[in-house]
């Protein structure tokens, strides 16, 4: 028998760590879903990969795990009559969206992102939130062109429009806007069924994801379609909700924050009761937001 803390220790413990496996967990069949004449949504192969293709080639906004890149590109090749992929955005370093990275600059494809998320890719940490160490990738799979703040370009005869979202879910978070298809692609930032990553090991926390949401919602029509990180699409009423929830979480967790509490104290206090029917599980989202908002109590004031 476990004595009475030692056991809800536990059980916390495990309640986090399958949360942790939730966020991870993707579908294992490839498959394909048309949003317009030229954008597809691919999954399984690890979060979702956005497909521009035209007559010259293929754009992709992420791509796979590692363990799924061949698959990827015998998809593609299937898919899009053997076009090949030109140019790949990673919109963070996790591997479900730039395990690929490797295989696809071999296949002579360049790849995009900010400039931290190449930096991530090339270190060697450990992440104690997921209990991970993260070795450096191969120099093949670093990104060939990063960039600070935002841009445009043209693939084709599309137009695209990316910009950062700092310090969010990650530090090198981006989006990626396909204004003539009203298609707004969000990477992690936005999440269905789960509580977004706040992976402070790698400069992500609570204020700034809900700049980038903010971001995202100046970007967003009403009839825009958005692309999660992985999950179904959404509309910008899901992003509102999102958004919402970021701005009442951090308000309330700085003034639990403020009276002292740690993050099994907030827990236990139920700040997010009303967004768990829609969000599920909100553990490590809450510590990890309490370890974030430790990086930033200048910020918030009050704290110490």
């Amino acid at each position: 028998m476990f004595p009475v803390q030692s056991r809800r220790e536990f059980l916390s413990t495990l309640a986090v760590a399958l949360t942790a496996a939730k966020a991870f967990a993707r579908p294992s069949q490839l498959s394909g879903t048309k949003l317009t004449d030229t954008l597809t949504v691919v999954t399984g192969a690890g979060g979702n990969i956005v497909v521009l293709n035209q007559p010259d080639g293929l754009l992709l906004v992420n791509g796979s795990l590692p363990e799924k890149a061949a698959d990827l590109m015998s998809f593609l090749s299937d898919q899009f009559k053997g076009l090949p992929v030109k140019t790949v955005f990673n919109t963070d370093w996790h591997l479900d969206h730039t395990g690929s990275n490797e295989t696809l600059k071999k296949a002579g494809a360049k790849i995009l992102s900010h400039e931290n998320t190449r930096l991530w890719i090339g270190a060697d940490f450990y992440s104690d939130w997921d209990k991970h160490t993260y070795k450096p990738r191969p120099a093949v799979a670093l990104p060939t062109d990063t960039f600070y703040t935002s841009g445009k370009m043209t693939f084709g005869k599309e137009p695209i429009e990316y910009g950062y979202m700092p310090q969010a879910h990650t530090d090198g978070d981006i989006y990626v806007f396909f204004p003539a298809q009203n298609v707004l692609v969000a990477g992690d930032v936005v999440t269905v069924g789960q509580y977004p990553i706040l992976d402070y090991v790698t400069g992500g926390w609570l204020g700034g994801l809900q700049n980038g949401l903010r971001d995202l919602l100046k970007v967003a029509k009403e009839d825009t379609r958005i692309v999660p990180g992985s999950g179904p699409v959404q509309t910008r009423a899901d992003l509102q909700a999102e958004s919402d929830m970021a701005n009442a979480m951090r308000d309330r967790l700085v003034k639990l924050m403020r009276q002292g509490m740690g993050p099994s104290d907030m827990i236990a206090a139920a700040p997010s009761k009303e967004f768990d029917a829609k969000w599920g599980n909100p553990e490590l989202f809450i510590k990890n937001a309490y370890r974030g908002m430790w990086g930033h109590v200048r910020e918030l004031g009050n704290i110490v």
